[in-house]
């Protein structure tokens, strides 16, 4: 009978054991990644978004050079998209430049002090 309640007591504290590890696993890996998708989501949701904006926004100032001023017509029509293009890739600059002189080069540039 002492072996049989001592093995019923080992079964029960292995299986809580089992348990207790498989709740810490879920709890340091499942709970992290929810959040890290739910980071990255909102990113690419926003990244999408941004992008459209500037889209919409390099075609609105494509349209008003065209229509609002009277100075690029005949040869000078180019001028207006030449103009937008300079746009686009000044905004390209500036956000490749914040990429990587932003907030990671200063944490990699501590680190090495």
């Amino acid at each position: 009978m002492a072996v049989r309640k001592k093995s019923k007591v080992l079964k029960d504290r292995g299986s809580r054991l089992v348990e207790m590890i498989l709740g810490y696993i879920k709890q340091e890996t499942l709970a992290p990644l929810k959040s890290l998708a739910r980071f990255v989501g909102f990113g690419i949701a926003g990244s999408i978004f941004l992008a459209f904006g500037l889209v919409l926004g390099l075609v609105a100032e494509l349209r008003a050079l065209q229509t609002a001023t009277a100075v690029f017509r005949g040869n000078l029509s180019w001028i207006p998209y030449l103009i937008v293009v300079v746009t686009a890739v000044a905004i390209l600059a500036l956000a490749a430049w914040r990429v990587v002189s932003g907030p990671a080069k200063r944490r990699i540039t501590k680190a090495k002090r």
